[in-house]
């Protein structure tokens, strides 16, 4: 079942001994006549009280109307081929989907996720397609939304049947919040249905954890499965802002996805996309969310920190300052404990 009205999430947050007031209400009813509000009942069930970490990324708040700040396509996304993003040489970005399990308040599509018009449709996917095929650098295929594990396995089933097809293609990555949000649609069925194209092209999921809390024994076994599939998973996680804006919450964060076979790939700074405003700080932050982390744990447990560039320049990576290349040729070094080394090789 998914909560779609404020008089449904009254009654089941009700259940949990949490009570919206009437200006509560009030405001949660005027956001979604701007941005729909979806939420299934498993991820309602790890809120623990008004306003933490979960509450946050799922229940709207007046800020996403109030603010004239950003905007609704900050990353050009919206610049030719309808559902079709070509930004980088040997890859590109489609769209099949534009509904989600929940609907994130930080997405970066809001502008067209839960609208029923701005579906993507069969006569667009197939243009896309066309596109994909008529231009042979593109070797690698990311498949986005919405959320592409909520069509239907026939659907998507045709679309990696057609990708396939493309001989120029390399791998498939499939952008997903699926396991988080919703760990019970990851069936024994979707996964033997993906283990049957997991080579030639070869396939990845990219999934979308931005705290602890979201890590349990439902979502583990969901990632559990997809890995048995022979799927490889990483993660993408955003700064934001009353969720996981400090190292310690990452540091605790990645461990966790590491612990269950997923490995952090990109840190986000939040894009600048109308309404969403109130999760975003200063670039600051994610260096020290970086910082705190590298020497600190594990390698593996540390992302790409990246802003994806307002006006459609694409992914940049941030990292602190560790080294300064003097004029002979020498590196002076500062290590995770801000001791200084140097290195030369004469």
């Amino acid at each position: 079942m998914f909560i779609t009205t404020v008089q449904i999430l009254k009654e089941k947050l009700k259940e949990k001994n949490i009570f919206l007031s009437d200006e509560e209400t009030l405001d949660i009813e005027k956001v979604t006549s701007k941005y729909p509000m979806r939420i299934n009942e498993y991820y309602l069930s790890l809120i623990k009280e008004k306003g933490d970490s979960i509450w946050n990324q799922c229940i709207p708040k007046i800020e996403e109307i109030t603010s004239e700040f950003g905007k609704e396509d900050p990353l050009n996304e919206e610049n030719g081929i309808p559902f079709l993003t070509h930004r980088y040489p040997d890859r590109c970005l489609l769209l099949v989907s534009n509904s989600c399990a929940m609907y994130c308040r930080f997405c970066t599509r809001k502008r067209k996720v839960g609208e029923i018009t701005k579906n993507p449709t069969r006569n667009g996917i197939k243009k896309a397609l066309k596109y994909i095929e008529e231009h042979q650098e593109i070797r690698d295929v990311i498949l986005s939304g919405g959320d592409p594990l909520l069509l239907s396995l026939e659907t998507l089933e045709n679309i990696l049947i057609d990708l396939r097809k493309i001989k120029h293609i390399e791998m498939i990555r499939i952008g997903t919040r699926i396991p988080c949000t919703m760990p019970e649609r990851v069936t024994t069925k979707l996964c033997e249905m993906l283990k049957k194209y997991n080579k030639n092209p070869i396939l990845y999921i990219n999934t979308h954890f931005e705290h602890p809390t979201e890590i349990t024994a439902k979502s583990k076994e969901a990632c559990e499965k997809l890995i048995d599939a022979g799927i490889s998973l990483g993660n993408q996680s955003v700064i934001l802002k009353g969720v996981n804006s400090s190292p310690e919450i990452f540091k605790e964060l990645n461990r966790k996805l590491l612990s269950i076979g997923v490995k952090p790939y990109y840190l986000y700074q939040p894009d600048l996309v109308k309404g969403t405003a109130h999760f975003s700080g200063p670039v600051k932050e994610g260096i020290k969310i970086i910082k705190g982390l590298r020497g600190f744990t594990s390698g593996m447990a540390v992302p790409h920190f990246v802003i994806d560039t307002p006006g459609g320049g694409g992914k940049i990576p941030l990292i602190p300052k560790y080294a300064t290349i003097q004029k002979d040729g020498s590196v002076k070094i500062k290590n995770y404990e801000e001791k200084n080394f140097e290195y030369r090789l004469n």
